[in-house]
Parts: C-alpha cells; structure tokens; sequence
C-alpha cells in the first residue's frame, strides 16, 4: 500500500492485534477465574503469552509507522497527546475513587469501625521506613526522567540513555521495596476497611509503577536503535507524562494513606 497521501491523517492499515489482544485479555482474565477457584495457572499463563506476544507486534508495527515510514505527521502527533492527556485523566479520575474511599471511611469512622481510625487492631506501617525512602526514589526518578529528556531534546544521545537507564532501575527499585512492604505487612486486604483502601490503592498504584517502567523500558530500548530525535520523540515524551503522573499520585498516597492515615 503506498505511503503517499493529500491529507495529513495517518489511516491504519488492516491489523489482527486488536482481534489478538482482546482474545488474550479474556483469555488472562478467565484464567485468573480458574487460578482462583481450582488452582490452576495454564490458561492465565496462555493469556499473558498471547498478551505479551500482540503487545510486542503491535508496538513493533506502531514504532516502524512513527519512524521508518514517517506516518505520524504533526497533525497525527496532536492527536496522539490529546490522546494521551485525556488517558492521563481518565487514570486521575480512577485514583479519585480510590481517595474518596479512603477519606470516607477514615474521616468519620462507623461504628464497624470503632469509631477509630486506623481500626481497632490494626497495626499500620511507620511512615518513616520503607514509605519514605519509596517517596525518595520516586521523587528521585522524575529528576532522572527529566534529565534524559532535556538531554534528548539537546541531542545528547549518551546522558538520554544514562538518565532513562537509572529511571528504570529507580522503578524495578521501588517494586522490589514495595513487594517487601507487602510481604511483611501485619495487615491483609481482608482487614477491615483499612486494609482494602491501603491494598486496593497502593496496589493499583504499583500496577502503575510496573506498566511505567516497561513504557520507559521500551523507550530506552528505541533510544538506543535511534528512534528518537529531538523533534520526533513522542513516544518518549507520553512516557515521561505517564512517569510524572505516577510519581504524584504516589506523593497524595504517602500524605494521605501512609502518613495522615497512620
């Protein structure tokens, strides 16, 4: 099919990923079903590799349309970060729910509860241990993505890869804390309200923090195969927005379920 066209808009060609990844979404998603109820992993396991092998043809097709084949022009670009801005906001709106949660139980506990907050019995973390060196190297990591995009945008190609490398390691970093935390929790998210708010935000806040690093992952990757320039790189720039928005929503958590909430 040619390239060439009158009009600004990039029209997709015909391609079987999205038919593929809604297979392997369902197939992931039945399978957890079975996982739950009779402890079997094969079909999660079918659903993440079919999962895993769309999402690298599909970002592999998305990368070669942006770059060797030139079809995200400026006018494909505008649209691509209303897209992302209006995704980011979409994710603002499902921390909302979360927040509401957390500061409607715990600014006027039931009786259920104790009429206490945190509730009888539990036994919250010390929001000067792990949770404060969390903030640290999240605070941390915005720096570092911040840094290998002003570098991208001077074209430095060796301090872009230094400052996107150390942001991954930043992130698998705070994962690792984060799964340590959980695992010595003296909690679980069967604990009262307490322990479903703090479970179901900071968990899904640690989702975030894993579909981050692997956005950056991939970045880093197409940096070094000379993707980017710095004024085609968008693909980077979502990324870091992403990484940005992530780093905040862990800043209202550690304020308000970590060190308020204790």
């Amino acid at each position: 099919m040619s390239t060439h066209s009158n009009h600004p808009f990039h029209l997709v060609d015909y391609s079987p990923w999205p038919l593929t990844g809604s297979i392997g979404a369902m197939a992931t998603v039945s399978g957890m079903i079975k996982w739950f109820h009779q402890y079997d992993l094969s079909l999660l396991l079918l659903g993440n590799i079919i999962t895993i092998l769309t999402m690298y043809q599909w970002w592999r097709d998305i990368s070669r349309e942006g770059t060797y084949q030139g079809l995200h022009t400026e006018m494909v670009t505008i649209g691509l970060r209303w897209g992302m801005i209006l995704f980011i906001l979409s994710e603002v709106l499902f921390f909302s729910s979360f927040f509401w949660s957390f500061f409607h139980s715990s600014l006027s506990p039931t009786i259920e509860l104790g009429v206490l907050w945190p509730p009888l019995g539990i036994n919250p973390f010390n929001p000067f241990q792990i949770p404060l060196l969390n903030t640290v190297i999240l605070l941390t990591s915005g720096i570092t993505v911040t840094w290998a995009h002003h570098s991208l945008m001077e074209s430095n190609h060796s301090q872009t890869t230094q400052g996107l490398f150390f942001t991954v390691i930043l992130g698998i970093y705070f994962t690792i804390l984060q799964a340590y935390e959980y695992m010595e929790a003296p909690f679980t998210i069967a604990d009262s309200t307490y322990g479903s708010t703090f479970f179901m935000a900071t968990g899904f806040h640690g989702i975030h923090v894993l579909i981050g690093s692997t956005f950056l992952l991939i970045c880093l990757m197409r940096h070094l195969n000379h993707h980017f320039s710095k004024n085609h790189h968008f693909g980077f720039e979502a990324a870091a927005w992403y990484w940005h928005f992530v780093d905040i929503v862990w800043l209202f958590l550690y304020v308000s379920i970590y060190w308020w909430g204790s």
